[in-house]
């Protein structure tokens, strides 16, 4: 009998790191790990995509395109290198024309990657394929994932004062089921179709209990010809059992960690992975040894990132050297038994019990019970500090099942996930001012009800589209009205353009603000090691008094930072018309004149930094 084989692909350089440390691993640390990696013999290694791109530019000063490059080199072709994109959107908010897809993939390839697993945060198959056949045509390998995501819970109805009104009163109806197992391997079949080469469940919140990680996976190695990829998270407390319930219905591929970046908001490590294959006499392809290498150098990596680390460094392990305790072996037993015997309730206190001795972090309950991905959460969290108002998060959390319902039901993975929080973090700070649910829709979730992101999976009651947006009808974006970044002249540093070669041009096109920095540094850097050293005179500025605002004011409804200001001091504006554009809780914000007038004073620039209720404008009494 010929021994079952499970194929790694291993998310530490990626997904770990982005899932527990911000993604600040700098090249420097990753450089240590490369030559442990050629040997490692994982099937596929993701290194870029996410926030990769925009991370290493906003926070590390570094070429995205450079980092792949180096991988890719170092690996030398023995692991299959991957990325993780939003179809069409690709790693941006927006939706680009087929001409930037296919220079985005080409530079990609050319410069190493294989892999491109390709998802749509609406499980819109119109946004995926354009990516799928431009992936093959090029020569790279098209995963398709299908998004994982929860029907959200029936919303209580008010209860009835009185004994009578709660023992008669209405009860909360269990609304219809959208997304069953059929629903996932419908899309899984759909993009197997136009040309996806491995298929994955991508469950990017942990949401997969054990029970439907089997069911949903059996039902798509049933129903698909290529190799099926399980992607989890260990945030609720699923993680590791889940992956063992794949591992039993057949999985082919499964997504991991190395041990330090492994647990917690991440996936589950490939160590513990380890010994339930070892005990269930699968082949698990990786050279532990050589995996024993990373994970050693790999401490030291994670001991560079404790600025960002919110976790617990688990025990130290090394499953071919050290030999656990009796009972914590027993563990591993219970598990697989229980998982066999489909005991949900046995399997997930065994594999508690293992990451409880490992000292991995515990089930974040939380996320659990609200049902949303650890990332939504966290950011919900941090823009209401942000804005003095964390008091409001109970009510935000709850708002969720609304928004999402009001926005089509969509998943919650990036960017809609942060889309509908920020939403809803908005709704509860308009009831506690008295004001309309929506009183202020951020520009993203204006789009995503319009339908410039895709088809959502229920459609949107055109009587809220007229409310949120000016109109019922549905309107898709429109690629032709895609106007590509001006790439200027600088003349402060000799006259260069900012964008020196085809590979800046798509950071510019896909990450416009940060790559504008990013580039701009290297242009002044470049600059500085050509021209001579010139001394300027030292001038001492004098800063002109500040003029108190008098007149009418236009306000920042929220804290945020200005990204752009559309008038001048003398325009005069009719109402309705456009202001400025400010950034808020990451969503982009539109400002409209409330009435006509004539501005006085511009009181901001782009890319300040405003507190609720400044003063942006001031225009004559």
């Amino acid at each position: 009998m010929v021994q079952r084989k499970l194929k790694i692909r291993d998310l530490t350089l990626r997904d770990g790191q982005q899932s527990l440390f911000a993604t600040r691993l700098s090249q420097a640390e990753i450089d240590k790990l490369l030559p442990y990696y050629e040997n490692a013999g994982f099937y596929i290694m993701e290194v870029w995509g996410g926030a990769v791109p925009d991370s290493v530019m906003r926070y590390l000063d570094e070429s995205p395109w450079d980092r792949l490059r180096i991988i890719s080199k170092s690996m030398k072709g023995k692991s299959l290198l991957s990325a993780l994109s939003r179809g069409r959107n690709l790693f941006g908010y927006v939706p680009y024309p087929d001409y930037v897809l296919e220079g985005f993939y080409k530079e990609a390839i050319k410069n190493g990657l294989n892999v491109m697993r390709i998802f749509d945060a609406l499980n819109d198959i119109d946004n995926v394929k354009e990516s799928i056949r431009l992936i093959n045509s090029l020569g790279g390998i098209a995963d398709g994932a299908v998004c994982y995501t929860v029907d959200p819970k029936p919303e209580a109805p008010a209860e009835k004062p009185g004994f009578f009104g709660r023992l008669f009163g209405k009860k909360a109806q269990e609304p219809e089921k959208i997304f069953t197992d059929e629903y996932f391997v419908n899309k899984a079949k759909e993009m197997e179709a136009l040309g996806a080469k491995i298929i994955t469940l991508k469950d990017m919140a942990g949401l997969v209990n054990p029970l439907r990680a089997a069911s949903i996976i059996s039902k798509l190695k049933a129903n698909l010809a290529v190799p099926v990829d399980f992607h989890t998270h260990c945030t609720p407390g699923y993680g590791l059992a889940s992956a063992l319930m794949a591992i039993l219905n057949g999985v082919d591929i499964l997504d991991t960690n190395i041990w330090w970046f492994g647990g917690g908001s991440a996936a589950p490590a490939i160590e513990l992975i380890y010994i339930f294959c070892k005990k269930l006499g699968i082949e698990l392809e990786a050279n532990m040894e050589a995996v024993g290498e990373i994970r050693t150098r790999l401490r030291g990596a994670r001991e560079s990132l404790k600025a960002y680390d919110l976790g617990k460094m688990p025990r130290e392990f090394d499953p071919l050297k050290d030999t656990l305790p009796a009972e914590i072996d027993a563990l591993f037993d219970t598990a697989i038994a229980a998982a066999k015997n489909a005991d949900e309730e046995a399997l997930l206190e065994a594999c508690h019990a293992i990451e409880a001795y490992f000292e991995f972090p515990k089930p974040n309950e939380i996320v659990k019970n609200a049902e949303v991905p650890g990332g939504m959460y966290s950011n919900m969290v941090a823009q209401l500090k942000s804005l003095g108002a964390s008091d409001l998060l109970e009510d935000a959390m709850k708002l969720i099942p609304m928004v999402r319902r009001d926005a089509g039901l969509v998943p919650l993975v990036t960017p809609t996930s942060q889309i509908v929080g920020s939403q809803a973090v908005s709704v509860a700070l308009d009831r506690k001012k008295g004001q309309p649910d929506y009183s202020n829709p951020s520009n993203q979730f204006i789009s995503l009800v319009k339908g410039e992101y895709g088809h959502t999976p229920v459609p949107v009651d055109p009587a809220f589209r007229e409310k949120i947006t000016g109109s019922p009808v549905e309107k898709p974006y429109d690629v032709s009205s895609y106007k590509k970044p001006a790439n200027p002249t600088l003349p402060e540093f000799g006259n260069v353009p900012l964008a020196s070669n085809r590979e800046e041009e798509l950071l510019l096109e896909l990450l416009p603000t940060v790559a504008n920095t990013f580039l701009r540094k290297r242009r002044e850097q470049e600059y500085k090691a050509k021209a001579p050293e010139v001394k300027a005179e030292e001038k001492v500025e004098v800063s002109a008094p500040v003029e108190p605002v008098t007149g009418p004011a236009l306000n920042a409804p929220m804290g945020g930072r200005i990204i752009s200001v559309d008038v001048k001091a003398g325009d005069k504006v009719k109402k309705g018309q456009l202001l400025l554009v400010y950034e808020a809780m990451k969503m982009e914000n539109d400002v409209t004149a409330e009435r006509d007038a004539t501005v006085k004073r511009i009181l901001v620039a782009p890319g300040e930094i405003v507190g609720t209720d400044a003063a942006l404008i001031e225009f004559e009494d």
